[in-house]
């Protein structure tokens, strides 16, 4: 089984002048009509009778109507045939039908508004905001008893995946975009009655066709969207005469203005949260994103680039990376806290995060002036590379082993269309004085174009990437992006000890390997050189 993502937008996006900045370098007729046979009439003609009359007036034995035998006025023969032939005929019909009642048995009795109860797993949602859309829901569909559970982030891989396994689990369920191939035995397929291919092209954007759809089946519908943005501070940018940095050269040329020492060299302000992994949230997400940019294409190999001429896209990204945390640029480095903080602190004047950061920021300083923007992208040559961006969202699905699968799926059809999907982030909003998640439909993109936090996803929602190093999904330390993340990790941590990035990763395409084969998504990863 191929559980890569679709062909459909996996092709990857970079072109050969993208690598500059990492690397350092510049489609009837009727054929026969019906003979009818003329038959003799059962009338006699009208020179018949004149002549019988005739004779009857010549004979004075017998007065005109006194005939012995009065000519037959109709033929009875072919009737009673025809009556025969047709009281056979039903006669067998009815045989037959009996015969086939019989057999058949009695009848079903007609299923009518049944009781149904469905359960349905949720994680990010309170109570309070799913259960108007629930109970408005269960107003038309009087039959139907839907009982939402938030729950923990704790294990919940493994727990949902036990539970449905135990035949305990909930019909419906929220799961991370990169677990598709993970819960394969568990997902039921979308019908095409729901969401045909089409629909699905139509509705949602491309990098949720990648994750979702396995062997032409699509497998979850999504009602979010989100992924990285460019954080900033607004007062340290002004204050250094900083613009928004639109490119990775931009990038360099911001954190070498912003970026203030002490005198023995540490840092106090840093430009940027890059080069390193342990204090910087999502760095995974952060570098998965440089390697699609720089055109590593990661379902084949770390070794194999969209330029041909070259298989050192991925070092050229590993090397640029770690040069944020190294002389001369040296905007960061392990001695930083956590990004996050350090970013609600004012310590760091550019962050990378996704959306629902934003709240987390504002909870540690509700007074710190930031903004957010498009992530930065290779400075290639009159747009000569695609863009790229970086998603990692969360998907509802239905159990396969659900006995109320056409049910459940009609209410994830009902939760995904614009009405609902506005209402449920109208109910979000008011709840968290923000936002809620952001439109999963491209149809509904407008609606949040001038969000003052949200645009920015919006922007790059079409063309958004994803691979299995999204962090924060709560895998377990056996699932895919955890044990793909470790490897990563390891790596990262490899080249401050001196480590090269071509060792570094050899030993972390051997890693992604065994790991991707677990889970069945290898198809044509090789060894590296």
């Amino acid at each position: 089984m191929n559980n890569s993502p679709s062909d459909e937008n996996t092709n990857n996006p970079t072109s050969g002048q993208g690598g500059d900045i990492f690397s350092g370098a510049g489609q009837s007729a009727y054929n026969q009509a019906t003979n009818i046979e003329q038959t003799p009439s059962p009338y006699p003609s009208a020179s018949e009778n004149n002549s019988e009359l005739s004779t009857a007036i010549q004979d004075n034995s017998s007065p005109i109507g006194a005939m012995s035998e009065p000519p037959p006025m109709y033929s009875h023969s072919n009737t009673k045939k025809y009556f025969i032939l047709l009281f056979f005929i039903l006669l067998i019909t009815g045989i037959i039908f009996l015969i086939f009642k019989v057999l058949k048995g009695p009848p079903a009795p007609e299923v009518k508004n049944t009781p149904v109860k469905l359960t349905y797993w949720g994680l990010w949602e309170s109570k309070e905001v799913l259960q108007p859309i629930i109970d408005e829901y269960q107003k038309s569909h009087e039959n139907i008893n839907i009982e939402y559970i938030q729950q923990n982030t704790t294990e919940y891989r493994e727990r949902l995946q036990a539970a449905i396994d135990r035949g305990e689990g909930p019909d419906i369920f929220r799961f991370h975009n990169t677990w598709t191939p993970m819960f394969i035995k568990e997902l039921d397929v979308v019908p095409d009655n729901i969401y045909s291919s089409d629909d699905f092209k139509k509705i949602f954007y491309p990098v949720a066709l990648d994750s979702l759809k396995i062997n032409n089946k699509y497998y979850g519908i999504p009602l979010e969207i989100d992924g990285l943005m460019l954080f900033y501070n607004e007062d340290i940018l002004k204050a250094s005469n900083v613009s928004i940095p639109k490119n990775w050269t931009d990038v360099k040329d911001a954190v070498a203005k912003i970026t203030v020492k002490s005198n023995d060299k540490k840092i106090v302000t840093a430009g940027i949260a890059l080069g390193t992994a342990e204090n910087i949230e999502h760095f995974s997400d952060i570098l998965g994103m440089m390697l699609l940019q720089n055109g590593t294409q990661l379902w084949n190999s770390l070794f194999t680039c969209s330029r041909n001429n070259t298989t050192d896209c991925a070092s050229e990204t590993l090397t640029f990376y770690r040069s944020f945390a190294e002389e001369p640029i040296h905007s960061w480095d392990e001695t930083m806290e956590n990004s996050i903080t350090s970013f609600a602190g004012g310590k760091v004047a550019m962050i990378f995060a996704p959306s629902w950061q934003i709240a987390a920021i504002k909870k540690l300083s509700p007074d710190l002036k930031f903004k957010t923007a498009v992530v930065p992208q290779l400075p290639c040559q009159n747009d000569a590379c695609p863009k790229v961006g970086w998603a990692s969202f969360w998907v509802e699905g239905v159990a396969q082993n659900s006995q109320h699968k056409k049910e459940s799926w009609e209410f994830l059809k009902f939760l995904s269309q614009k009405e609902s999907l506005q209402k449920l982030f109208d109910l979000a909003t008011k709840q968290n004085t923000l936002f809620g998640e952001p439109y999963s439909r491209v149809d509904m993109a407008d609606l949040l174009k001038t969000n003052t936090y949200l645009a920015p996803i919006i922007e790059q929602a079409p063309y958004m990437k994803s691979f299995y190093l999204a962090s924060k999904t709560y895998d377990g330390s056996a699932g895919l992006d955890t044990s793909m993340i470790t490897y990563l990790k390891n790596g990262i941590n490899s080249l401050s000890t001196g480590v090269s990035p071509e060792t570094a990763l050899k030993t972390l395409e051997d890693g992604f390997k065994q790991v991707m084969g677990r889970y069945g998504v290898v198809t044509s990863i090789n060894s590296a050189p």
